[in-house]
């Protein structure tokens, strides 16, 4: 691969300042990747983009399926009011603002097989009962992306840790077999993911108060407005259908049930989706809570819903492959590598590979990429592998929750109706705290272990 040096940085850095001035968020990405594959393949650089995303498209139908029948099951689910009963259920145990967190805490804790269904689930479920006690949507997206990737990390049976066992395997830091008990070791190093999860309760029920435009979220939430001024600048009406009454609450927890079980025990979610999206034709048709043509009108809305998210997540797709085209991650971590000592590695790492995977929206790449360099960098300089380990995947897990336009932030900011821009203007600021406290650990444990 050519080596492009410092200006492979450029795609990223464009993208950010176009997202900054224009507050969008798919134009950027756009920008930014055609960049990407102007510097990488100069006059034919259309051409090789359209062919990029052509591939992306192809290689990610899954994904684009995935996100299609949730915009169908979500839907579906409000239309039969379904959703409306278990809020209203819900707003009985979530009487105040803690609670509501609290809740919406522990479910992204027991939802914690995958972080894509961790935050459309507990999304779907929460969002409402936090509008009954006045809880910002900025911050309903916070509270949801805190127990995603976070937690899956700190599982050893989540899609995560699986990939870390394997890269565990592969570079010498385990043998053949003993992935897990390696990852199980790496747990109590997961600082970011820790501090990031331990903190969402805090600040639900006001132990550590919160600053700058999540503050002033707050304050629009409890004069009454959960949403944004954005938010109703691009919407005629608030979320959902609003001459829906409210029916039983099993309407909503039979299909997300359903939906939760089938993606644990078969390990796709694409399966559960649509297993749960039959079992609500199954449900509402017959018991007369919307007709046959009404299901199908709901189920075209809510899959054209799902068409900005599926947009900004196949364009950064697309910025990813520009970026690995330009060796962007490997020139950043050749750059650090010849100034790190074995006490310094863990903190680093952590921060270099953070700033790589919040930048490219790419997080497994990140730790594909730098586990191979870094662990055995550990290694030779005498320091701890499990550390560096537990760095590399923490930096992940801060990718997955403070990159505007990843994935998972475009997910819960979608599934809680802000966009991706508030989310990064109200969540970032807050994000500070877990990272302050993940460099602080690391820091004092590559000079400790």
């Amino acid at each position: 691969m050519e080596s492009y040096g410092i200006i492979s940085l450029l795609p990223v850095i464009c993208t950010i300042v176009v997202a900054i001035v224009t507050k969008r968020t798919v134009e950027p990405l756009i920008v930014g990747g055609l960049l990407g594959y102007l510097i990488a393949f100069k006059g034919s650089f259309f051409i090789e983009y359209l062919n990029g995303l052509s591939t992306v498209v192809s290689e990610n139908a899954w994904f684009i399926l995935v996100f299609g029948f949730f915009g169908m099951v979500v839907a579906v689910l409000e239309k039969s009011g379904g959703a409306l009963g278990f809020s209203s259920w819900g707003a009985k145990v979530a009487k105040s603002r803690g609670s509501t967190i609290l809740i919406t805490w522990i479910l992204g804790i027991l939802v914690f097989i995958d972080d894509y269904l961790n935050n459309l689930a507990v999304g779907a479920a929460m969002r409402e009962i936090g509008d009954k006690n006045k809880i910002p949507r900025e911050l309903m997206a916070y509270a949801i992306n805190s127990t995603g990737a976070t937690v899956c990390v700190l599982v050893p049976v989540s899609s995560w840790a699986i990939l870390m066992q394997g890269l565990y395997e592969e570079n010498g830091i385990a043998a053949e077999g003993q992935g897990l008990s390696a990852y199980v070791d790496t747990l109590p190093f997961l600082f970011y993911a820790w501090a990031a999860v331990l903190i969402v309760p805090l600040i639900g029920y006001k132990i550590i108060p919160t600053w700058g435009p999540m503050r002033a979220a707050e304050k629009r939430a409890e004069a009454g407005d959960v949403f944004s001024p954005n938010y109703h600048k691009t919407h005629e009406q608030t979320e959902g259908y609003q001459d829906v009454e409210a029916s039983s609450p099993w309407f909503f927890i039979v299909p997300m049930g359903i939906i939760i079980a089938l993606t644990i025990w078969l390990g796709d979610i694409l399966v559960g989706m649509a297993v749960g999206f039959a079992a609500c034709l199954i449900m509402y048709v017959p018991a007369k809570k919307m007709t046959i043509t009404e299901f199908c009108d709901a189920s075209i809305e809510g899959f054209k819903d799902m068409v900005p998210v599926t947009a900004i997540v196949l364009c950064a797709y697309v910025l990813q492959a520009a970026n690995a085209e330009l060796g962007m991650t490997e020139y950043v971590i050749g750059v650090a590598e010849p100034v790190l000592s074995a006490n310094l590695v863990p903190v680093i790492s952590f921060v270099i590979c953070g700033a790589i995977a919040m930048s490219t929206g790419s997080f497994w790449g990140t730790m594909t990429i730098a586990a191979p360099i870094l662990l055995p960098l550990a290694v030779t300089l005498g320091g701890n592998p499990l550390i560096v380990g537990g760095a590399i995947v923490s930096a992940g897990a801060f990718g997955s929750h403070a990159c505007f336009y990843g994935d998972a932030a475009t997910l819960a900011a979608t599934v809680t109706g802000c966009s991706n821009h508030e989310y990064m203007k109200t969540t970032l600021p807050i994000l500070v705290l877990p990272v302050v406290i993940a460099i602080v650990m690391f820091t004092i444990a590559g000079f400790v272990w």
